[in-house]
């Protein structure tokens, strides 16, 4: 599973956490207020984390695929070289 499926799913259930715990647990406005931004700092973080990962992992493609066409572009030459020469 992907980090960002991971993602998705802890969102999803954090949401419906909140929810059932709203409705289960009535507390006072300013607590409710306080466990939603709670709740929602541990969604961004979590969200920072996984962007941080994709980032990462992008720039480690983006880099191994720059190799691979420098590598293609090197043997190409050669192979010019070796039709012409």
């Amino acid at each position: 599973m992907e980090k960002t499926d991971r993602l998705v799913w802890f969102l999803t259930g954090a949401a419906l956490g909140a929810a059932v715990a709203l409705l289960y647990a009535p507390q006072s406005g300013r607590d409710t207020r306080r466990y939603i931004g709670k709740k929602a700092r541990q969604g961004r973080e979590v969200v920072g984390d996984v962007s941080r990962d994709a980032l990462d992992k992008g720039r480690d493609l983006f880099e191994k695929g720059r190799k691979m066409a420098d590598d293609a572009a090197d043997l190409f030459e050669r192979g010019r070289r070796l039709v012409e020469g």
